[in-house]
């Protein structure tokens, strides 16, 4: 996607794998510095995503993860499925 600003979607998706590839947990900075957002964007974004119940928000030894739910997984997985679909019409 050189060049091009990510949609509101790409985000969402982005977010989302890297809690997946972090092993379904992630701390905040280290979420921070994968979904390439600042931290204000990336706030809205969470709390969108909380409130829609793709992501939770755990507290572990007094430390913040945010965790995927099915809810997210089945995102992730619609939204490969999609983008498969798309880039087969070369769209």
């Amino acid at each position: 996607m050189s060049g091009q600003r990510r949609g509101r979607m790409e985000i969402i998706h982005d977010i989302l794998n890297s809690i997946v590839m972090k092993g379904g947990r992630i701390k905040p900075t280290h979420l921070l510095y994968k979904s390439n957002l600042s931290h204000q964007k990336m706030k809205e974004y969470v709390n969108e995503l909380i409130e829609k119940e793709m992501i939770e928000e755990e507290i572990e030894k007094e430390k913040k993860l945010f965790t995927i739910t099915e809810k997210g997984e089945k995102f992730l997985n619609e939204f490969r499925r999609i983008k498969e679909f798309s880039d087969s019409f070369g769209l």
